[in-house]
């Protein structure tokens, strides 16, 4: 069973991994302060508070990111096609001036995540009963998604709440690997994403994070030959106070892993990044395809992003099984925020 709130009767969030995940992060019920201790209001909470999710649909013939950021004094949706056979990109990236039309529930696996602009519409709506995550884009480009998935056959997510700097938090839950179906118009092409054997991956974080802060993170979805369903979700920089956010799915079975050493060139983003982890478990490289960037600098906030879209190779080293991967895509991400 779920923890039904992450902040307790004293106004402190319970830390650690949640096997069942979070029912409500109940933010307002922090007793938040600033670095000298002093305690704040009612609108700091509301505006220090930050809060996104991201979408992954990754297959062999086509790869796509959809994610929703409120950052409360402003907001940013973006979603991205790709398809390696063709080479074939495009991008959609809005944002909304104090998070107007913007809005994420509080709960992780029950509640609503919503941007529109100007005729532009994503909306992710998770239930609990059944376990579903429902996707929707429309977009005034004719790009078109409707997908559901399935995280009712094994839900075993990697959820955990760690430290942020002196006075702040970060909860967060990462799931890979999940099926998934539906649809994608994209120009004048439909895809079917049980057709293309698409897996999803969802990442929902919140919290009062660093002010100034950076994170570098891998994640990956796929089929292995033998039909197995394997994924990962890999970080460094943001969750390393006393647990890490760094797990592996087999078939639905969550698999915790340690500390990951990151090694790449930020400013030769073609290059070869490696990923290892200290228990040895992940040793893999991983080759950029293409990204998805944006530098955004508002004088009181500030983002640069990268996130690519590429091929892993390498070793997996799981319970004496050493799994291959031979040029399978996932995603790579290189992020600072000030916020």
């Amino acid at each position: 069973m779920a923890n039904e709130l992450l902040i307790n009767k004293d106004g402190q969030p319970t830390y650690g991994v949640f096997p069942k995940s979070v029912g409500t992060i109940n933010h307002m019920d922090f007793d938040l302060r600033n670095t000298m201790d002093k305690r704040l209001g009612a609108l700091a909470k509301r505006f220090k508070f930050n809060q996104f999710q991201f979408i992954g649909f990754t297959s062999p013939e086509l790869i796509v990111g959809i994610a929703i950021v409120d950052l409360k004094i402003a907001s940013n949706c973006f979603v991205y096609a790709y398809q390696p056979e063709t080479k074939k990109f495009e991008e959609f990236s809005f944002i909304q001036p104090l998070a107007h039309k913007t809005h994420i529930d509080l709960k992780p696996n029950n509640g609503i995540a919503r941007f529109e602009k100007a005729g532009n519409k994503v909306v992710i709506k998770a239930t609990a009963t059944p376990r579903l995550r429902s996707v929707h884009v429309d977009l005034k480009s004719g790009f078109k998604l409707d997908a559901v998935i399935d995280e009712s056959a094994s839900f075993n997510p990697l959820a955990v709440c760690t430290r942020a700097g002196y006075n702040g938090w970060v909860f967060t839950q990462k799931t890979t690997a999940l099926i998934c179906n539906g649809t994608i118009k994209w120009g004048t092409e439909e895809f079917d994403l049980e057709t293309l054997g698409a897996l999803a991956s969802v990442d929902w974080s919140a919290g009062y994070m660093r002010r100034e802060t950076s994170w570098n993170w891998g994640s990956l979805s796929c089929k292995l030959p033998d039909g197995r369903r394997l994924g990962f979700n890999l970080a460094a920089g943001v969750n390393e106070t006393g647990f890490t956010e760094n797990g592996l799915w087999l078939d639905g079975k969550l698999h915790k892993i340690d500390m990951v050493d990151f090694q790449f060139n930020r400013n030769q983003p073609e290059h070869a990044w490696t990923m290892r982890s200290n228990d040895g478990i992940i040793n893999l490289h991983f080759e950029p395809a293409g990204q998805r960037k944006e530098k955004m600098n508002m004088v009181i906030a500030a983002s640069n992003f990268t996130q690519h879209f590429g091929r892993y190779y390498g070793d997996i080293l799981l319970n004496g099984e050493v799994i291959h991967l031979k040029g399978v895509w996932g995603f790579a991400e290189d992020h600072y925020a000030k916020w």
